[in-house]
């Protein structure tokens, strides 16, 4: 399945010639009927000659409303330039070509509307006109056909002629990695929260739960209903086509244009790192300039710092980061526009190179470098630059733009070849046996394990860093709270900035290479410390264990016995070491209250209950 957009300017006939091909209006608003121009995204379907079947959106061609344009053009197979033969080329029809243009948009045919309306040599002009403007772009080659949807002229040849464009076309590969950039989300009497978009880069499935973001909090959690296309139900929707996906768990006034729902977890960004191509007639793209961004459905502010001049200048490309008002979805190899608030006009597009990028300096040393490697786009050199942290290889695959088959073969290739690691949370087996100890990541007697689903990958370096930052972390820790054995589970994943699970992973390969011990409670400390009290701290320890061992059942308050604020630390560190225990604020001896523990078990244990005054008389 394939989905083609119509472009071009205001009043040459993109609606009306779309309901000539498919017999379906896309034009749905009331205002639009009304005022006879499109306002927002139509949508339509067709069955091309050759027998396939393929969606179509219909945008609209006034400059006032080039955002829903945008919004409608990210995800096309093919455009369908419409230009009028009785006015030929105009200003949205150069736009909306430079647009497709930036979005690299390669197949496309001109529709040459309101055939009817001009003679012969009148049409010969505009079709010369066309070509010319055509040239040197994406659409260099398009096929130029005269049209009239009023009397039915060149619609066959039309159709023939997508078809014959179409069948060079590739169908969208399914990564396992399926997203949705959401141009409509609205309720349907019965049914419910329904969103539609063009699917990528995987299937989506009926009972499958869905993430959406970016959202208020995060990130919000369905699951899939039902699914359509084209009016028919679907209980798969392969990539490539235009869905409508009913969910549960959602409410529509969660949602809203530009967000993107996925089978995989998604995390939005604030900042990418680009790859930009300012248009020819576009002023020089200076820094900190603020321009509206357009990447999938969405848009967003965003300020533009060149990383490796001091402008971009008009027809030129270069390097920079995008630091953005509000986060978006995106993935490396996403294509985006830039366009001027005021005056509104196109500018720039490019291309994702790192959508997780860390802030740089201008002129960076090696930047440059870095950035040409990612934009090259060898599956080696995408997948290591993703995992600058600990991911599963799903997620890492859905990060580097890559499909599933490749991305496992450069992981197999990065292991064996050191540069990256494997965590995982028990030792990794090397050829049916364990081999101890093995090195982290899994790589022992030369062979590389299987990786399993469970394993979170991890480059080499990155790798030695998050170690680094784990000894750095218990050494302040200690520093901090010497009286303590260590850092609490929870506490120190959220220092090192890591979820649960590849967290666990860490910690486990961490402890089995001994740069990590693990006391009771899930507490963890360096290996071999131990807190040390100073003999000031012994003194006064020991006479807190002398009085409560004194008066088990009746033991005084620490500040009784010169305690104040300040030994709160002490008197944390006796209770972790097992010295006393604090039971509803009262500190005991350890063996005091082991005694009447074990007491009390047992009256429970032979009389089934125990009084306030057996428990009175069994304390003294």
């Amino acid at each position: 399945m394939y989905v083609i957009g119509t472009a071009g300017h205001v009043d040459h006939g993109k609606s009306t010639l779309v309901l000539a091909l498919t017999g379906i209006d896309p034009d749905r608003l009331a205002e639009e009927k009304a005022r006879q121009m499109t306002i927002d995204l139509g949508f339509a379907w067709l069955q091309l000659p050759d027998g396939r079947e393929v969606s179509i959106i219909d945008v609209p061609g006034h400059e006032r409303f080039i955002k829903n344009m945008l919004a409608g053009v990210g995800g096309i197979d093919a455009a369908l330039l419409v230009i009028a033969a009785d006015d030929g080329p105009m200003p949205q029809t150069r736009e909306h070509l430079a647009i497709l243009d930036l979005l690299q948009v390669r197949r496309g045919v001109v529709a040459l509307s309101k055939r009817d309306l001009v003679d012969d040599d009148w049409l010969a002009l505009v079709e010369a006109d066309i070509r010319a403007l055509l040239a040197g772009s994406s659409l260099a080659d398009a096929p130029i056909v005269p049209v009239s949807a009023r009397s039915g002229v060149g619609l066959e040849e039309l159709k023939a002629r997508l078809a014959e464009t179409l069948a060079e076309a590739t169908l969208r590969p399914d990564n396992g990695t399926a997203r949705l950039p959401i141009d409509r989300a609205f309720t349907i009497a019965g049914f419910g929260t329904v969103v539609t978009g063009t699917l990528l880069d995987g299937s989506l499935r009926v009972g499958q739960e869905v993430t959406i973001a970016p959202a208020a909090g995060g990130t919000l959690k369905g699951r899939i209903r039902g699914l359509q296309m084209h009016k028919q139900k679907l209980e798969v929707a392969p990539p490539g086509n235009r869905v409508a996906v009913n969910l549960s768990g959602v409410e529509v006034e969660q949602l809203r244009r530009g967000q993107v729902l996925s089978a995989a977890p998604i995390e939005p960004s604030d900042r990418l790192d680009v790859k930009l191509t300012a248009l020819p007639a576009a002023p020089p793209l200076e820094q900190n300039a603020a321009l509206d961004l357009f990447i999938g459905a969405d848009e967003t502010t965003a300020r533009i710092t060149v990383l490796n001049n001091t402008r971009i200048m008009p027809g030129e490309q270069g390097w920079a980061q995008l630091r953005l008002a509000s986060p978006v979805v995106a993935l490396r190899g996403d294509r985006f526009i830039l366009r001027r608030p005021s005056p509104s006009d196109t500018v720039a597009g490019g291309v994702i190179v790192e959508p997780h990028p860390r802030r740089h300096r201008r002129f960076q040393p090696g930047l440059t470098a870095q950035l040409e490697t990612l934009a090259k786009g060898n599956p080696t050199d995408l997948l290591l630059a993703t995992l600058t942290k600990p991911l599963d290889l799903k997620t890492a695959t859905s990060a580097a733009g890559l499909d599933p088959t490749s991305a496992k073969q450069a992981a197999s290739e990065l292991l064996s070849n050191g540069r990256i690691v494997a965590l995982r949370q028990a030792p990794l087996p090397v050829g049916g046996a364990v081999k101890t100890p093995l090195p982290p990541g899994g790589v022992g007697g030369g062979s590389v394990p299987p990786l399993a689903v469970s394993d979170y990958l991890i480059a080499a370096g990155a790798w030695q860093t998050l170690l680094a930052h784990i000894r750095d972390t218990l050494s302040q820790y200690h520093a901090q709270y010497p009286l303590r054995i260590g850092i609490g589970k929870e506490e120190l994943r959220g220092r090192l900035g890591l979820e649960s699970k590849p967290f666990a992973a860490v910690a486990s390969v961490a402890l089995a290479a001994g740069e990590l011990a693990e006391a009771a409670g899930g507490i963890y400390h360096h290996p071999g410390f131990r807190p040390i009290l100073s003999p000031p701290q012994q003194a006064k320890a020991a006479r807190l264990l002398a009085a409560l061992n004194a008066a088990p059942y009746a033991p005084p308050a620490p500040a009784e016995l010169g305690f104040s604020d300040k030994d709160d630390e002490l008197l944390a560190a006796l209770v972790e070491r097992g010295d006393i225990v604090r039971a509803a604020g009262i500190y005991f001896s350890r063996a005091a209250y082991q005694r009447i523990e074990a007491e009390v078990f047992a009256t429970i244990e032979r009389d089934g209950s125990i009084t306030i005054a057996t428990l009175r008389d069994l304390s003294g």
